[in-house]
């Protein structure tokens, strides 16, 4: 299985994710860490994915070949991420035929419904055990 972790800044929740999967799964996991930038990619290849890309057109080509996405919520948003989530980014992760494990955390104007302000920590728990299901 292919996991793609997508994550803009300075890819805090993408490493977490990464950390996570490692510790609960392990290196037989396959780990794409994909950026908005090139900080949030190397803050994410130094959590342990296996490799990594940065930019509009790696996310585009990488969502294609995936399994699964993993990311915050805003990677669905043209414009998130003061800008980092461009259109093209947006319409590759939500037209992509890969599952998505998507984290309720944005900095935009959206309030989600019936939705629980866990800490980021409980939230990468929940993301591993939905992922190891899908395993």
């Amino acid at each position: 299985m292919k996991v793609m972790i997508l994550d803009g800044q300075g890819g805090g929740i993408g490493a977490a994710v990464i950390k996570g999967l490692r510790a609960a799964i392990g290196p037989e996991l396959e780990v794409l860490a994909l950026g908005t930038n090139s900080i949030a990619t190397s803050n994410m290849m130094k959590a342990g994915a296996n490799k990594g890309g940065t930019g509009e057109n790696a996310i585009a080509v990488t969502s294609r070949r995936v399994d699964v996405i993993i990311g915050p919520l805003a990677i669905l948003m043209a414009d998130a991420m003061m800008g980092e989530v461009t259109p093209r980014v947006a319409s590759a992760v939500s037209s992509s035929p890969a599952g998505k494990i998507l984290i309720p955390l944005t900095q935009e104007k959206v309030t989600l419904v019936g939705v629980s302000g866990e800490p980021l920590p409980h939230l990468v728990n929940q993301v591993i055990g939905i992922l190891k299901e899908m395993i």
